[in-house]
């Protein structure tokens, strides 16, 4: 645009020019060798234009001329480059959709036709093509030329950090990364495992100095780089506890900033707090993170904030967190727990029915087997209760890729991956038993065991051979047990007297059993079908 505007310009001035000449007549003689020439100064400015054109033209012909074996060549290097280009890009699309035959067909046209020098993108398509063909070899040696090269560089890395992810050498991989890192802050991949590396050594100052990075570099949002923050803050409070209590409470003061309702937080801050002993300060926080979200750790901490309380200051202290939660499990569990501890047996019992009926889960169960135990001493009871407990839900835990554990950690022990536990149920069951005590509109199913052939079977008399066995028999007797079989139960008499069978549940190893006398007070039933 700009030159044909300075093209036009230029017309427009020789236009005004040779009208202002066509108003103003006059002559121009020129003497030459004798001669005398005399035109008038129209033609005169137009001989010069022509004089001044014509030798433009016979400069642009000789520069032409000379310059034409350049031009001829660049003309085919031209031709060549494109169709190398045009070679490389079908062998990228082969490469992106698996063709590994095509891939390398275009791989070695493109090389021919453009040096490998001048385009990186042929390594790439090289290293791609040795991938689908299953060279990995070749392709880890492809990557290892590239960062030689400093256009290369990160895309070696990248391609080396992938080896060695597939072949599980986490070492390598967090090796390549930190490379990576080091030369690109902003790249996500090298970013987040040199992270991983850096939290599995436990340089939580360094981690902390990443994050930063990636949240100046906006690679994650400001929210997910508040808690990962604090994450990393809560283990580095953690790890300091005993070393260092100031550093401690620092670090676990801003995670708990950061993220209020984060329960290691709050702990490891209000933990700090008491040893300093500024327990109104600690309360506050555990307070403000229990009406978050109740969490056991919270509850265990604030209602032994001061080591010299009675347990009935303890139980006073798990009322009023129950205040701040109502109608909540954990809040009755931890009432119900001081309650035990201060021998205030009906509270306990009472809010702890009432964590049952909020939330059946296997703490409750065993809680109030212990308040069982301590109230009446019934081991019948308590033995129902715990086999309720087998039965039931289990509690929450911190979770994370199949491991559950009693404590929080910053990472996970298996992946390393950083914020990966969480608090919830383990989904270690397959399902919840149905107990047909506390389900008693159940259907009934009757099976029918159909007839077969069987051998005939003796019917013991156990009134009779209780009056003759004597000595050995009668002990060899009581070892032995007749096995019940279909036969059998068609040898009865039609006059034998009928009995209800009882309901018989699988004994764990380590249950046992219910005592004889126990068993006798308990009514029969039916067998269910779950």
């Amino acid at each position: 645009m700009i030159r044909l505007l300075a093209f036009l310009i230029v017309v427009f001035a020789l236009g005004l020019g040779f009208a202002w000449l066509a108003d103003r007549p006059g002559d121009m003689v020129v003497t030459f060798n004798g001669y005398q020439y005399q035109v008038s100064l129209m033609v005169a400015a137009v001989a010069v234009v022509a004089v001044v054109a014509a030798v433009m033209i016979v400069w642009w012909l000789i520069k032409s001329l000379w310059n034409s074996p350049y031009t001829i060549s660049r003309y085919f290097r031209v031709r060549r480059r494109d169709r190398g280009y045009q070679a490389l890009s079908t062998g990228m699309i082969a490469a992106g959709a698996g063709d590994g035959a095509l891939a390398r067909k275009k791989t070695k046209e493109a090389a021919k036709l453009i040096r490998s020098d001048q385009e990186p993108l042929i390594h790439l398509l090289e290293a791609q093509a040795s991938l689908l063909e299953g060279d990995h070899e070749g392709a880890r040696q492809k990557f290892e030329s590239m960062l030689d090269d400093p256009e290369m560089r990160l895309l070696g890395l990248r391609g080396l950090y992938l080896e060695a992810e597939r072949l599980g050498d986490r070492n390598a991989a967090r090796h390549y990364a930190g490379r990576a890192a080091a030369v690109a802050p902003q790249l996500a991949w090298a970013a987040e495992s040199t992270l991983e590396e850096l939290t599995a050594r436990g340089d939580w100052d360094g981690a902390l100095k990443l994050v930063d990075a990636q949240k100046s570099t906006r690679q994650i949002e400001r929210d997910a780089a508040n808690r990962r923050r604090a994450v990393l803050l809560t283990a580095k409070a953690q790890s300091l506890a005993d070393s260092d209590p100031a550093a401690a409470r620092t670090a676990a003061l801003e995670a708990n900033r950061l993220q209020p309702d984060f329960a290691p937080a709050a702990v490891a801050a209000a933990a700090a707090l008491f040893k300093q002993n500024d327990v109104r300060k600690g309360s506050k926080i555990l307070e403000a993170a229990w009406k978050a979200e109740p969490h056991p750790e919270i509850a265990e901490l604030y209602t032994h904030a001061r080591p010299g309380d009675a347990v009935f200051d303890r139980l006073n202290r798990a009322k009023r967190l129950q205040e701040m939660k109502k109608n909540h499990a954990e809040s009755s569990m931890t009432v119900a727990r001081a309650a035990l501890d201060a021998q205030d047996l009906s509270t306990a019992r009472r809010e702890a029915e009432a964590a049952i009926r909020m939330d059946r889960r296997e703490g409750a169960y065993l809680l109030l087997a212990d308040i069982e135990e301590a109230e009446t001493g019934d081991q019948g009871k308590v033995r129902q209760l715990l086999s309720k407990a087998v039965r039931a839900p289990r509690d929450p835990a911190w979770v994370a890729d199949g491991v559950v554990s009693e404590r929080w950690a910053p990472v996970s022990p298996v992946t390393g991956r950083l914020d990966a536990f969480e608090w919830r149920a383990p989904m270690e069951r397959l399902g919840q038993l149905i107990d047909s005590r506390d389900e008693p509109d159940a259907p009934v199913v009757a099976i029918e065991v159909p007839a077969r052939p069987e051998k005939p079977v003796d019917v013991i008399d156990h009134a009779a051979s209780g009056d003759e066995a004597t000595g050995k028999d009668a002990e060899s007797r009581e070892d032995h047990v007749t096995p019940v079989t279909a036969a059998a139960f068609a040898a009865v008499p039609a006059d034998a007297e009928a009995v209800e069978p009882a309901e018989e549940l699988a004994r764990l190893p380590d249950d046992p059993g219910v005592d004889p006398d126990d068993e006798a007070e308990k009514s029969p039933r039916r067998f269910r079908l779950f």
